[in-house]
């Protein structure tokens, strides 16, 4: 662990504290196929239903946003408000409400991504801990549908929510830096209690492809209320071990430095992370194929089996995409990219529309051929581990070529040479 001016129990302060920001917060939007249970039972955008004996079940909608702001508390806040002085009559404010609640819970991952900083070896086990609680998050919503079936609220849910941001100001306060932690720490650093604001933003951000069974589109033609309401449930609980699965990812990636030997400087320790990031990214890949094969079976039991796979790979999609652009890349471009990572994945999001248009139109409601179509999709990305284990290759080749190790302080950025 880096030495520095800020106290371990400062540190850990920051790490707790963080981990519960990012469990409780950041990725509430993730669990809609829990609200849109109360909503629909409510009444909400009733007037738009038209019954029918053959609807193929919608993914479940977000609205990721690539934004880098330092008012992350500001749209939690007004989110959480919207939901709740919301009706039956006024259900357009959804719209605005899950926007502002996407990309607020976005802005509070990406500051919570250069903790990890703090942490020297155990670094990209930190960042793979948080995108875990952020997965993880999703649950809240389901905590508001099983309160909301004995009888709370939703009203009464979510003012408790937007009081709730009140945590925010005061880590922000006294457990977060003025500016960017940076990484390797510098000897002496400190942080905290004196800074007036959120330190500057990080960002990353990969969208996931929902189980089809928990849209929110289902009418009561479908399958019973009770059965819907068993799979949502279920489907939720697993999110919770979102938080347990992205570290191992960690453990992958940071499994080089806990060896005897120290971790090299400069070029020699960028290629060593590196190196640890091929497996990552080739265990991660596979597990999204899995997923999708699963995904794509049209037996309702066997969309538990999916349930668990979508939680590992989304943990490890998550966690290892944050990591990798922070072992990959000079820390001055990680929001850059974070935000590219999340603008990419918005407009990705958009071609669920196009699918389940193409699936009710054209195929007649067999979705089929859509899912084979993603699953090759998903097969592309094999290519990433390919090419950065051989830039890794040609990295090592530079190296012995220019016969001594090139060193760097520790205050030096990552080499240009690495893989974009």
């Amino acid at each position: 662990m880096a030495q520095g001016g800020a106290g371990i129990a400062k540190r850990l302060g920051t790490l707790l504290s963080g981990l519960l920001e990012c469990g409780g917060f950041c990725g509430i939007i993730f669990g809609w196929a829990s609200l849109v249970f109360v909503l629909k039972d409510l009444g909400y955008f009733q007037e738009l239903c038209q019954p029918s004996t053959n609807l193929t079940e919608l993914p479940d909608p977000r609205i990721p946003s690539p934004c880098v702001t330092a008012v992350p508390s500001s749209l939690y806040t007004g989110g959480t408000l919207l939901v709740a002085f919301s009706t039956p009559a006024l259900a357009v404010l959804l719209f605005p409400a899950m926007s502002m609640l996407s990309v607020g819970g976005m802005l509070l991952i990406l500051t919570n991504t250069q903790v990890g900083n703090l942490f020297g070896k155990y670094r990209s086990i930190i960042i793979t801990l948080y995108n875990g609680a952020f997965d993880s998050s999703s649950a809240v919503f389901l905590i508001v549908k099983v309160l909301y079936e004995r009888g709370l609220s939703l009203r009464t849910m979510f003012l408790f929510m937007a009081a709730c941001s009140a945590w925010h100001l005061l880590r922000t306060l006294f457990l977060m830096p003025r500016s960017r932690i940076p990484y390797p720490l510098p000897p002496a650093y400190d942080y905290g209690l004196r800074c007036p604001g959120r330190s500057q933003s990080y960002r990353t951000y990969e969208e996931k492809r929902p189980p089809e069974e928990t849209g929110p589109e289902e009418t009561p033609l479908e399958p019973s209320a009770p059965t819907v309401s068993t799979y949502t449930n279920a489907f939720a609980v697993t999110q919770l071990c979102g938080v347990l699965c992205a570290p191992w990812n960690g453990f992958i990636l940071d499994r080089h430095k806990r060896g005897k030997t120290p971790r090299p400087e400069g070029a020699l320790g960028t290629l060593a992370d590196l190196r640890a990031s091929v497996l990552s990214l080739v265990v991660t890949v596979t597990q999204c194929v899995l997923f999708s094969i699963c995904a794509a079976v049209p037996v309702l039991p066997v969309q538990f089996g999916t349930f668990v796979l979508q939680v590992l790979s989304r943990s490890f999609l998550y966690g290892g995409n944050a990591a990798f652009l922070a072992i990959a890349f000079p820390p001055q471009h990680f929001g850059k990219l974070y935000g590219l990572a999340m603008a990419l994945s918005a407009l990705v999001a958009l071609l669920q529309y196009p699918c389940v248009t193409l699936v009710r139109g054209p195929l007649g409601g067999d979705p089929f051929y859509v899912n084979v179509g993603l699953i090759a999709v998903v097969l592309v990305a094999f290519v990433s581990p390919v090419v950065v284990a051989r830039k890794c290759r040609q990295l090592a080749k530079d190296l012995g070529a220019a016969g001594t190790p090139l060193t760097a302080p520790p205050s030096a950025e990552t080499p240009t040479e690495l893989p974009h």
